[in-house]
């Protein structure tokens, strides 16, 4: 492996004189003294491919994996089951190098796949327009409330502090470069607070955020919050939602929501540790012309055979970056077809499935973990497929004592939530069984 890069010495010279420099120094000549290291890097001596191999394996074993330990953390990412099907499909090689699908003639599979994954999701969310190559969940929330601004032309957003932590951080530092004001909504017993909600809507209002299921896993009021939303004019309600819940939870845009967005890992995505996600967008007509990302028409070519192309793509979001509506860039094609083939392979009844299954699990599992009184349900509220739980013993000591036990045992509201000490969120899906429920609960009882 050693040097790492394959050039020898005279390759170095050679390269150095076609562009007139004497050294490697010599190319950060501009870099100011004062900041410059002055010195080697303290890097250690190369290593064969064997003992980096083995180092790295090393380090790799220091994770805890869902796959080697029986996951109830949620908070954001689910260990739901994949079908063997989605990583056979995405591993072709046709697919998992897919870019940008820019030239349509020779980017026709990547384009079919876009345009029926936008279909699958405007199905789901009940809106018409949806597009594909958001990051994540919380950039789908940022660019839906920063869209719904630039529509309205207002400077105001409303989030809930019922919304996830890290999404509301991130729509922080863009509200932040954007000079948009950011107000947040209080809860009341694990929810958006709806009167201090009505009382902070004005005129100056252009976005109003309410997450559903939220953070704590509780079903919100959407149809009450959007009808509170939409007195105020030309205020948008956008509603963060669980994809997996929409196989039993009425479709926003059924119930008054004008943009529907959320985290799509759940969609045949592996937790991957965090990362790489997929965030979508559903939305009206009304804001189809400032929608981020990728939108792909169908459309016919010159034999009258159906063929897709991208539509409606500002040329300034590629070439003059200060007029883009977005800098959406990347295509998350991957992440986009593995939800597409979830999604089909499940159908509808699989999706009501495995949302039933979910739900039922997690009220089975709490009803269990409540038994004995030693742990205290924090919300009493209906929720889909999460429940937080309080004790009087710190939090990260009993899900430090769960991993011993080789159990993922959930996330510390505390460390979002001071109010919530020792309370610790708890998500159970369809892949857990009833001898891992108990198991937890018999821990748990242990500790």
């Amino acid at each position: 492996m050693y040097p790492y890069i394959p050039h020898t010495p005279e390759d170095e010279k050679e390269m150095l004189a076609s562009i007139g420099l004497n050294s490697v120094d010599d190319l950060f000549s501009d870099v100011p003294k004062d900041v410059a290291l002055g010195r080697e890097l303290d890097l250690p001596l190369a290593m064969s491919e064997l003992e980096v191999k083995s180092y790295l394996n090393k380090l790799a074993n220091k994770n805890c994996s869902a796959s080697e330990n029986v996951c109830f953390l949620g908070a954001g990412s689910y260990d739901h089951y994949i079908p063997t099907i989605v990583d056979h499909i995405i591993s072709r090689s046709e697919f998992y190098t897919s870019y940008t699908p820019y030239q349509p003639e020779i980017s026709q599979g990547t384009l079919q796949y876009l345009f029926e994954y936008q279909t699958l999701i405007s199905e789901l969310t009940g809106l018409p327009i949806a597009n594909a190559s958001l990051y994540d969940g919380g950039t789908a929330v940022t660019e839906a409330a920063l869209m719904a601004c630039d529509v309205a032309r207002k400077k105001k957003i409303l989030v809930s502090e019922t919304v996830n932590p890290q999404t509301r951080e991130i729509l922080k530092t863009y509200a932040h470069i954007q000079k948009l004001e950011l107000v947040e909504v209080g809860m009341k017993d694990g929810i958006t607070d709806l009167e201090e909600l009505e009382s902070k809507i004005d005129d100056e209002v252009g976005a109003v955020i309410v997450q559903s299921p939220n953070f704590f896993g509780i079903v919100e009021d959407l149809k009450t919050s959007a009808d509170i939303v939409h007195k105020s004019k030309k205020a948008a309600i956008i509603a963060s939602v669980d994809p997996i819940s929409l196989g039993i939870l009425k479709r926003p845009g059924d119930i008054g929501v004008d943009i529907v967005v959320g985290e799509g890992q759940s969609l045949g995505i592996p937790m991957q540790f965090g990362g790489p996600y997929l965030g979508f967008l559903a939305t009206t007509k009304k804001y189809l012309r400032k929608l981020p990302g990728r939108i792909v028409g169908e459309t016919t070519d010159l034999d009258g055979k159906r063929s897709f192309v991208l539509t409606l793509t500002a040329r300034e979001q590629h070439i003059r970056r200060a007029k883009a509506t977005s800098n959406i860039c990347s295509n998350q094609g991957l992440n986009t077809l593995a939800a597409t083939v979830y999604m089909v392979t499940l159908g509808k009844e699989g999706l009501r499935e495995v949302a039933m299954q979910s739900t039922k699990k997690a009220h089975y599992a709490l009803d269990k973990l409540i038994e004995s009184g030693k742990y205290k349900r924090v919300f009493d509220k209906p929720f889909f497929k999460e429940f937080a739980l309080s004790s009087s013993k710190d939090a990260e000591e009993i899900i430090e004592d769960l991993r011993e036990e080789n159990i993922l045992g959930g996330y510390n509201l505390g460390i979002d939530y001071p109010q919530f000490e020792n309370s610790i969120l708890y998500a159970v899906t369809e892949k857990r069984t009833k001898d891992e429920i108990d198991k937890l609960s018999s821990v748990l009882e242990g500790i």
